[in-house]
């Protein structure tokens, strides 16, 4: 994810869909498109994006109390962090991330329809995509090192480089097939593991410690680098590739993208009604082995859900940008946008910045080697703190806006990638 002009928050400039043969195309616009006003349902989806992801990463920050083996919540918890808990597994674990990729899938390919369309050559376009992905991983790497074990910037830093170079220029049916197999396995494993877990002779009780150490409480803060690093290139690989959510996300992100679904959300309206309904309803329900499995009803092992509940959070990140997309369908094209809308679609032009912003408040403040609140804070509180980080950075977001001035991660980025591209066809004979 990030708010760089190329890859979640381009200009929603009207691109024609590029010409697909069976199997590849290098086909453009021969002029360049008008100049229209920025889509609106993207940058939203990315301000409710980075929410969630602020209210999913600040459990990992907390330290001190038993936790589940495969999660971050605790296993003691009763009253308001319990509920917490529940509402957390039902809308949040693993619905975040799938929103998350399908978005910067989506920007992948207006980043290159709009630069092709405005006559740059088709293999200069991605190689400055392929840039820009690798000093993704970069930044994700840094990240990590410095505050956050969990980054996802290298995990779809890799996706996007995989997809620029196999996927960008196929047809749409090939997309649709590479997604639809790739989700149908990921279903197969999640079912079996479920089921696999439902019949195992293994119980919840005796799933021993938490596989992801309590990175947060490691001190002094040089020896938690170490550590850091190492389970985020796990992570990069496991997540961005290996795990199939991210990639079925990013493929169907470029097909959807292809037809402007989210530019043109209006003109979509009943597949986008069905995927809202039907994906946070499948999502929502998804999460039910999860939470019996964590509060003791169902006496099963907790990694035999994990797997179901990623691959049902899939279906709930559709359901949410495609809610998301209905709402704005709704409003009159010339209808002013309000101060809360505005404000979100600021912050979802900085994405980056302010991904980047709720680790380096979150890490300092909660961490044993910094103020040490993880381990006073209960899971209530530290959801309420992440609500708090989320809103100063919208404020922060609203600011930049004012002063018409991009977040300072995305102007990094464009700074050290370069916008590249420059080269352009020679005229058709007409």
């Amino acid at each position: 994810m990030t708010g760089h002009r190329g890859y979640t928050g381009p200009a929603s400039e009207p691109v024609p869909s590029l010409t697909t043969s069976t199997e590849r195309t290098a086909a453009a616009p021969e002029r360049p498109p008008q100049q229209v006003r920025r889509a609106l349902v993207p940058d939203l989806a990315r301000g409710f994006m980075l929410l969630s992801i602020a209210l999913a990463n600040v459990t990992w920050y907390l330290y001190g109390a038993p936790t589940a083996s495969v999660t971050a919540h605790r296993t003691d918890a009763e009253g308001l962090d319990a509920l917490w808990q529940t509402a957390a597994m039902v809308a949040v674990d693993g619905r975040s991330y799938p929103l998350f990729a399908f978005l910067f899938g989506y920007g992948i390919w207006q980043a290159y329809s709009r630069r092709c369309a405005l006559g740059h050559e088709a293999g200069a376009v991605r190689r400055t995509l392929q840039t820009r992905h690798l000093w993704m991983i970069l930044f994700g790497g840094v990240h990590a090192a410095l505050l956050w074990h969990g980054d996802v910037l290298g995990a779809y830093g890799l996706i996007g480089l995989l997809t620029v170079w196999l996927f960008v220029e196929r047809s749409d049916r090939t997309l649709a097939v590479w997604a639809a197999v790739l989700g149908a396995l990921l279903g197969v494993l999640a079912v079996t593991s479920l089921l696999w877990g439902a019949v195992s002779a293994e119980r919840s009780g005796d799933a021993g410690e938490a596989l992801v150490p309590e990175f947060a409480a490691i001190t002094p803060y040089a020896e938690s680098i170490l550590p850091r690093l190492q389970t985020w290139l796990l992570l990069t690989v496991g997540q961005g590739v290996l795990g199939l959510v991210v990639p079925v996300a990013v493929l169907a992100a470029v097909l959807c993208a292809r037809h402007r679904v989210l530019e043109v959300p209006e003109r979509h309206r009943p597949l986008l009604r069905a995927v809202a309904v039907g994906g946070i309803g499948a999502g929502w329900l998804g999460a039910l082995p999860s939470v019996l499995v964590h509060h003791g009803v169902w006496d099963a092992p907790e990694w035999s859900t994990a797997a179901f509940n990623g691959f049902t959070g899939l279906f709930a990140g559709f359901g949410y940008v495609s809610l998301i997309a209905l709402l704005v369908s709704r409003r009159k094209t010339a209808e002013p946008v309000g101060r809360m809308l505005a404000g979100l679609s600021a912050m979802g032009r900085r994405s980056l910045s302010c991904y980047l912003f709720q680790s380096a408040v979150f890490a300092p403040l909660l961490c044993a080697w910094g103020l040490g609140l993880g381990g006073v804070l209960t899971q209530w509180q530290a959801a309420l703190l992440a609500v708090a980080v989320w809103a100063v950075s919208l404020a922060l977001a609203v600011l930049l806006e004012r002063s018409g001035r991009p977040g300072p991660a995305e102007s990094l980025l464009r700074a050290v990638s370069g916008r590249g591209g420059t080269s352009t066809r020679a005229p058709r004979a007409t």
